[in-house]
């Protein structure tokens, strides 16, 4: 099992940034991937950005150009630049492990956009 920890989240205006880190522990050799999903309140969870082992990055077309994920799988670490937030950003964001078919997840750092 992979234990994560997410922190970063926090208040932010519209058009500001934020930047969330995840820090993962356990079993790293077995990890596939690393990445973030986001859950607001009363709403099913959704994918945000992945990166893979290789390197390789995914995004929701909803963050696209405005978040980034960087980070090393091996270094058990994970990074979300969020940047050109919208209040429709707002919620638990919540950093995720791969682990062949199983995905292992954090408690989640809330990020709320509000004038």
């Amino acid at each position: 099992q992979v234990q994560l920890v997410e922190s970063g989240g926090g208040l932010a205006q519209p058009g500001g940034s934020l930047r969330l880190s995840c820090a993962a522990s356990g079993s790293i050799f077995s990890i596939n991937s690393m990445g973030w999903s986001r859950q607001g309140s009363g709403k099913q969870r959704e994918f945000v950005a992945g990166i893979m082992s290789d390197g390789r990055t995914y995004y929701a077309d909803s963050v696209k150009g405005r978040f980034t994920i960087s980070g090393d799988i091996a270094k058990n670490m994970v990074t979300l630049q969020m940047n050109s937030l919208k209040p429709e950003d707002t919620a638990n964001y919540l950093c995720d492990a791969s682990i062949g078919s199983r995905v292992d997840w954090g408690q989640g750092t809330q990020v709320t956009v509000s004038s």
